[in-house]
């Protein structure tokens, strides 16, 4: 019995030593099943050619802005500029700071980026979009069912976040680089 519990301890204590297992496989699996979603989110946004980075599209209001939308008829030209602005820093957040993550620059200040924009993609869905009404995508935890779209799915999202605010983006990134070219170095 010793034996098994010598050999459970050195194997996990291991584990537990491998500061750069964690940070390292939340980037994989951000980039894994991430990166996509936001950045074809976010193409849904732009609108037509080169300047469509700065004049956006008609889904991007529907998406954003979603009663909005409704009251103005379903006119852009009735929304302010502050709409357009809310709307374009919405975009570029869904391209920008997934790749600050995947690269690893600035990685824990863009995965709390990334936490605030899931809270306000959040409460867009729900409140915008009236999923709060609709209780199987709304879902609930310590349920039978996994896979509602926001309390289970949005909960795991935030974790896998939170785990790179907390450990750091890993050995094998920018951030990484970048320390070990500004760290003073010891003179023998």
């Amino acid at each position: 019995m010793n034996a098994l519990i010598y050999l459970h301890n050195a194997v996990f204590d291991g584990l537990e030593k491998a500061d750069w297992l964690l940070p390292t496989l939340a980037r994989f699996l951000f980039a894994a099943l991430f990166v996509l979603y936001f950045w074809v989110s976010g193409l849904t946004k732009l609108g037509d050619g080169i300047l469509g980075l700065f004049s956006p599209s008609f889904n991007a209001y529907a998406q954003i802005f979603p009663r909005a939308m409704e009251a103005a008829e379903y006119d852009i030209s009735n929304f302010t500029i502050f709409h357009t602005l809310v709307v374009l820093a919405g975009t570029y957040a869904e391209f920008i700071l997934p790749l600050l993550i995947v690269i690893g620059l600035m990685t824990r200040l863009a995965a709390l980026g990334m936490i605030g924009f899931i809270a306000v993609q959040t409460l867009t869905d729900l409140y915008g979009h009236d999923i709060i009404n609709q209780p199987k995508a709304l879902g609930a935890w310590f349920d039978k069912i996994p896979d509602s779209i926001i309390m289970d799915q949005r909960a795991l999202w935030i974790f896998l976040l939170l785990v790179i605010v907390f450990k750091g983006a890993g050995p094998v990134s920018v951030d990484k680089v970048i320390a070990n070219n500004t760290a003073p170095r010891s003179e023998p």
